[in-house]
């Protein structure tokens, strides 16, 4: 069997190509933009295609060149506040490639199955009463990214009732771990924690609104979730994948210092605020459980445990980039 996952040296991608590695017997190739730092390690196990995805003719050349049993599309912008400052970039870079990959399928007549990685942030302005979320709560994103997410999934629906592509949908909640990079919650904490404990900032961590609970899972558990998805999961169908937990931001921080052991006080930072900010986000996952069998078994604790150790050792080992995110994605579109 054959798998290729688009966005193999991402943060979760890495982690699924280890999974995938560790578990099964495919063959595994992957395409890759940027930095390789996360799959190094993994160099002589898998074939990688150094590639940009927004052109049909590139992504149908590395799809007949691997002609998958199983696609795992993991490539995009993940970073919901980035999709505030260019909305439009992520909007087309987000649905371009998934219309791509769906496109390739079908034009090669492949019976690929089909990964949609979908998010949380496509249910958007959610309420007390919304509470725990399943699939049909009403969709109601309130970033460029939930928008994106809602197309990349009914485009996965579409090719579905439209040509027969064997799609399965995922709406994946936050998930966290190592390798994880900045624009994320655990990971800018972290990263801010690890600074401290090396000198390199004042003792103080610059925060959002820390009230906001979330849903964590451990990275490693996603992937494995990934693979269940595809292999047992109903195409056409669309699945939540969560813990059905939430922890609020305050929680997540007071973890990190406690595991840190180092004097620290906490400084809101304004431009952390989010324009519109929901109380509490948490999934019902019975329909993936039902179908698949799944559930999380690295406690969160362990997850902060290991996203601390990641950021000391990138910071340890000056593989830290000191300016500001924001001003990296507007100067490299990235």
């Amino acid at each position: 069997m054959r798998a290729l996952i688009t966005g193999i040296s991402g943060f979760v991608g890495s982690h699924l190509a280890e999974y995938l590695l560790a578990h099964t017997d495919w063959q595994i190739s992957g395409t890759v933009y940027g930095r390789h730092d996360n799959i190094a390690h993994l160099r002589d196990r898998i074939t990688l295609y150094p590639a940009e995805l927004s052109r049909l003719e590139v992504v149908r050349y590395i799809v007949e060149e691997t002609r998958p049993d199983y696609v795992f599309h993991l490539a995009a912008q993940p970073i919901s506040a980035l999709s505030r400052l260019d909305p439009w970039f992520t909007l087309e870079n987000n649905i371009r490639a998934q219309l791509n990959v769906l496109e390739a399928v079908v034009q090669l007549k492949l019976y690929s199955r089909v990964l949609v990685i979908g998010s949380a942030e496509e249910y958007g302005k959610i309420t007390p009463a919304d509470l725990p979320i399943d699939e049909d709560t009403p969709l109601r994103p309130v970033t460029p990214y939930g928008v994106s997410k809602v197309a990349q999934d009914y485009l996965g629906l579409q090719y579905y009732l439209s040509y027969g592509v064997a799609a399965v949908r995922v709406r994946s909640f936050n998930h966290i771990g190592p390798r994880q990079r900045e624009g994320f919650v655990a990971a800018d904490f972290a990263r801010q924690i690890a600074e401290i404990e090396a000198g390199l900032r004042p003792p103080q961590v610059a925060v959002g609104d820390l009230s906001a609970g979330r849903d964590f899972s451990d990275v490693r558990d996603v992937a494995s979730a990934y693979h269940l998805a595809l292999t047992r999961g109903e195409p056409g169908e669309v699945y939540n994948i969560g813990s059905g937990h939430s922890f609020t931001a305050q929680a997540l921080l007071e973890t990190l210092i406690h595991l840190s052991g180092k004097p620290v006080s906490i400084v809101q930072d304004p431009a952390r605020m989010r324009p519109v900010e929901v109380p509490e986000v948490r999934a019902d996952i019975r329909k993936f459980q039902a179908r698949t069998g799944w559930a999380p078994v690295i406690p969160f604790e362990q997850s902060m445990a290991d996203v601390l150790a990641y950021w000391r050792d990138q910071v340890r080992t000056g593989a830290t980039d000191p300016t500001p995110l924001e001003m990296r994605i507007v100067a490299r579109g990235v």
